[in-house]
């Protein structure tokens, strides 16, 4: 179990800086694939070799039989495969630690997160191929049932031998079970793909043109407030003319303009300047 607890620790690393789709397949990948393949496949696919029995005693009959009816074992197959969906998401780990280190140092000068984006998004990607190689390999394989009898025929067998399977049935549902694992882990591959695209597409661009839209605007000066208009001062009572003034105009008089008084006056003053004159005279 030593094997297994480290490969655990450092998904659990990966968990870390995965999204929300990323952990859920972390989910099944350290429940439904490490902990039932350590704790109950063992026991169940470890014999299998010696409980291979064949109606023979010819020596190297049966293991050759055993070999053309299993060219892979199924435990040691998956392993393999776990192993193999594992490599991607731990060099992403060791990629962004290592990136980490060189940003808190000051050797990159450059943004962190779009290179980080596409390693993880690379990760992703091989994963999801790995899955889909290894669920065509296990149909290629194995199909989708264990059969109890298997018929072989040719050298070192002097004819052909019936050889049977230890529980068939019981190997039948774990083989059903691993192909289901891989279709739900091959399906949250690619909806996280599909959403990592989907982020980093024309809409999301679009999205970050907006926001730095708004940012320049918030960083530009606020424009000068519009100029009062003049104000004009109000006519002091004591200059306005009042109806009961037995001197002013009457009430329904309207003022005349201002250049017709003066023009007034300057008249007048003429034509006393002219009076004055004949008097003297």
């Amino acid at each position: 179990m030593g094997e297994w607890a480290f490969l655990g620790s450092l998904l659990d690393a990966v968990q870390l800086q995965s999204p929300l789709l990323g952990r859920l397949w972390l989910v099944v990948m350290l429940i439904f694939r490490i902990l039932v393949l350590a704790t109950v496949g063992g026991a169940v696919f470890e014999d299998e070799q010696e409980e291979f029995v064949c109606n023979t005693l010819q020596p190297g009959c049966r293991q050759t039989c055993y070999d053309r009816a299993f060219p892979v074992s199924h435990y040691r197959f998956w392993l393999f495969h776990i192993l193999l969906l594992s490599a991607p998401p731990v060099l992403f780990v060791i990629y962004s630690v290592h990136r980490a280190g060189k940003e808190a140092g000051g050797a990159d000068a450059g943004p962190g997160p779009p290179p980080r984006r596409r390693c993880y998004l690379l990760s992703v990607a091989l994963r999801l191929l790995a899955e889909l190689a290894f669920l065509a390999g296990q149909t290629l394989l194995y199909g989708f049932r264990v059969a109890p009898h298997f018929s072989c025929a040719g050298p070192p067998c002097p004819h052909t031998v019936d050889c049977f399977v230890s529980r068939p049935t019981e190997k039948t549902v774990f083989v059903l079970f691993y192909f289901a694992v891989g279709l739900l882990s091959a399906l949250l591959s690619v909806a996280e793909l599909g959403h990592l695209l989907w982020k980093g597409g024309p809409r999301a661009g679009r999205c970050r043109g907006r926001r730095a839209h708004e940012e320049a605007q918030q960083l530009l000066p606020p424009p000068p407030p519009p100029s009062p208009l003049p104000r004009v001062p109000p006519i002091p009572p004591s200059s306005r003319p009042r109806p009961d003034d037995p001197g002013g105009p009457p009430a329904y008089a309207h003022p005349g303009p201002a250049g017709d008084s003066e023009g007034g006056s300057g008249r007048s003053k003429a034509s006393l300047a002219t009076v004055r004159q004949d008097l003297a005279i």
